[in-house]
């Protein structure tokens, strides 16, 4: 069955363009640059994902309607990048912080890391490399 998810590679070149509304040559200049990144097949032909069509349009209505030059649509999509990774990280701590289910410790790089209940936790000394506890949630009940 053929995978059809939003991320799926499937499109060659010329598709992308004519979905995104745009010149094959386009789609090129906008991977040198870095605003789509393609994945590559052996033979290092471009295939392009619903969702990268979906970013090429982005980056011509930035382009076109708002009036932002290639540097500035490149830095917004950094920067929204940036910003949905930190909203992944910010879910993936809130899970982790789930009371009753982790403690909390420093690692000897002095990182804050979940460590699962019921890990017995050394104190950090100058010679030793263990964790010490910051912070437990209190026990319901």
């Amino acid at each position: 069955m053929a995978d059809w998810r939003e991320d799926a590679p499937l499109l060659t070149i010329s598709v992308a363009a004519g979905l995104a509304g745009m010149h094959p040559q386009t789609l090129r200049q906008y991977d040198r640059l870095g605003l789509v990144e393609p994945r590559r097949t052996r033979g290092r032909g471009r295939r392009y994902s619903m969702r990268d069509v979906y970013r090429l349009r982005e980056v011509q209505r930035l382009s076109q309607e708002e009036g932002v030059n290639l540097a500035g649509i490149k830095r917004i999509l950094e920067l929204e990048r940036a910003l949905e990774d930190a909203r992944e990280e910010n879910e993936r701590l809130r899970v982790q912080a789930d009371p009753g289910q982790r403690i909390f410790a420093a690692d000897p790089t002095g990182d804050v890391v979940a460590v699962p209940r019921g890990t017995r936790v050394r104190r950090v000394s100058a010679s030793s490399s263990g964790a010490m506890v910051l912070w437990r949630p209190r026990s319901r009940g």
